[in-house]
């Protein structure tokens, strides 16, 4: 006659079982290897990346100073229901060269793209120290109470755009530039 285990002995063997399965299912569903567990990609995100991802480049590489005032005004924000996400953050010099690119397609001249996208040399996205935010009742939330974050509207046509301006947080933000071309940085 065969044995069947104790009540005990059965539970745990249907744990270790499904245990196991969960393990094996989640590795056969797993394409990550150990060589991409940091933060991936050249700074390009997918819609509606969090404040808090901590999966992309895009967001984890920010200037931690900028990337902790922009969770504190996100946290903020939620008191009011605005939702602020990250649409652009830190990016490669490759995809900055990419975006310009495109830029200059869009528009037709070097000269006119370069009031919507600076050069990899001149960026705040490839030193990690510019983030664009949305959608843009969040822009517009940052916009009015950034200031006390520390975090600032650079420029007048870039509702989105965001830089780390410490000094902001007792002396208000800065005058902005009407477009990136009036920036000496971009010069």
């Amino acid at each position: 006659m065969a044995s069947f285990p104790a009540p005990r002995s059965a539970f745990l063997l249907l744990l270790v079982v499904l245990l196991l399965g969960a393990v094996g299912y989640r590795s056969l569903g797993s394409t990550s290897s150990a060589a991409d567990s940091g933060p991936v990609g050249d700074g390009e995100l997918p819609d509606g990346t969090s404040v808090y991802d901590d999966e992309h480049a895009g967001v984890t590489e920010l200037d931690p100073d900028l990337l902790r005032a922009l969770r504190r005004a996100a946290n903020d924000a939620v008191d009011d229901d605005v939702d602020i996400v990250v649409n652009s953050g830190w990016r490669s010099r490759a995809y900055q060269q990419r975006l310009l690119d495109e830029a200059v397609a869009t528009y037709g001249s070097r000269a006119e793209a370069a009031r919507w996208v600076s050069t990899p040399d001149a960026s705040p996205h490839v030193s990690g120290d510019a983030v664009d935010v949305g959608p843009a009742r969040a822009a517009a939330w940052l916009d009015r109470k950034g200031a006390r974050y520390g975090l600032c509207r650079i420029y007048d046509n870039e509702a989105w755009h965001f830089e780390l301006r410490p000094d902001a947080v007792d002396e208000g933000c800065p005058r902005r530039y009407p477009d990136p071309t009036y920036d000496p940085r971009n010069r």
